[in-house]
């Protein structure tokens, strides 16, 4: 269910408020979310990874078309806030599901 943002219990009910924003309760079953807190790991992903790949290609591209310094300066910030906004976004998501699965008891 990470990957559609839902509610880790019943599925049905929206994970998220926002873009990125954590819902007090479940819509659908009333979970309280207000103790799954995914804190900083999401960003941290998406900073390796999505950091990692753009600094490779970005390299890659130089190398191969050297292009005009403002191609770099339009391509990667378009390519790169959508990306990290997607990975924290499943990445968070994801943090909350497992936190429900294995801390039943507090939910």
């Amino acid at each position: 269910m990470a990957l559609l943002g839902r509610c880790p219990r019943c599925g049905k009910g929206k994970l998220f408020r926002g873009v990125l924003d954590i819902r007090e309760s479940c819509e659908s079953c009333g979970l309280d979310l207000r103790a799954h807190d995914a804190g900083d790991g999401p960003a941290v992903a998406g900073i390796f990874f999505i950091g990692a790949v753009t600094v490779g290609l970005a390299l890659w591209v130089d190398v191969r078309f050297e292009p005009p310094l403002w191609v770099h300066a339009v391509l990667w910030p378009a390519l790169v806030l959508p990306l990290s906004v997607l990975t924290m976004r499943v990445a968070k998501a994801a943090l909350v599901a497992l936190q429900w699965r294995h801390r039943r008891d507090s939910a």
